[in-house]
């Protein structure tokens, strides 16, 4: 996926993907308190997972992105996910059984953990890249603006009263520009897309049914 917020090309911190990433992830954090073994077995908003695998998803997310800065800090490259989308999904799989207080420590550990990171990247990590899924060049200042998206979005996704109309609007702003900006590639057939552009024109009430790709 490519990431348009912020600019790749820029320099320096990503200062307001840091601010928002560190309100959103506090957001969270509060809100998990209340959770317990019950909890972390339901489902969550997302098919197939409950709760303990949304937290788990975000917790091994924070570790990787985490690695990420770490290697560009010692001028390597490695990917969030070492081993792709079975290393993420196997990993997911088996920290979604724990109970709630070891999920619940893993999310907060794992935040404060690449919170550190953030604070302690220079502008060459900044300017440098890592690995994306597919072994793609991940520009390393995108990074705090994908977990900012990360978190607000699954802080939806778990189903606990926060919904999208509580987004900042700054983060709606940018992840709005971000999202429309990925449209095309995820909308496979050309008829579909086609109608989706007249919608968009103002020249149909009604797209259809759109098959989308996975965000």
């Amino acid at each position: 996926m490519t990431d348009t917020a912020p600019p790749a090309h820029a320099s320096g911190p990503p200062s307001p993907a840091l601010d928002g990433c560190a309100a959103a992830t506090a957001r969270l954090l509060e809100r998990l308190g209340e959770i317990d073994d019950l909890v972390i077995r339901r489902p969550c908003r997302l098919p197939g997972w409950t709760v303990g695998h949304l937290l788990t998803h975000l917790a091994r997310s924070a570790d990787g992105m985490a690695q990420v800065l770490e290697a560009a800090a010692v001028g390597e490259r490695l990917a969030q996910y070492p081993g792709g989308r079975p290393q993420r999904a196997a990993d997911i799989e088996e920290g979604a059984t724990r109970s709630a207080a070891a999920c619940l420590n893993d999310v907060r550990r794992s935040a404060e953990h690449l919170e550190t990171t953030f604070a302690e990247a220079s502008d060459a990590v900044w300017e440098s890249s890592g690995l994306g899924w597919e072994g793609e060049p991940w520009p390393c200042r995108q990074i705090p603006f994908r977990r900012w998206r990360e978190v607000e979005f699954h802080h939806v996704d778990l189903g606990f009263g926060y919904e999208a109309e509580d987004w900042p609007e700054d983060f709606v702003s940018l992840a709005l520009v971000d999202t429309l900006d990925v449209l095309p590639a995820r909308i496979g057939e050309l008829g579909q897309r086609a109608r989706f552009l007249a919608w968009l024109a103002g020249r149909r009430d009604n797209p259809g049914v759109i098959d989308f790709a996975p965000f």
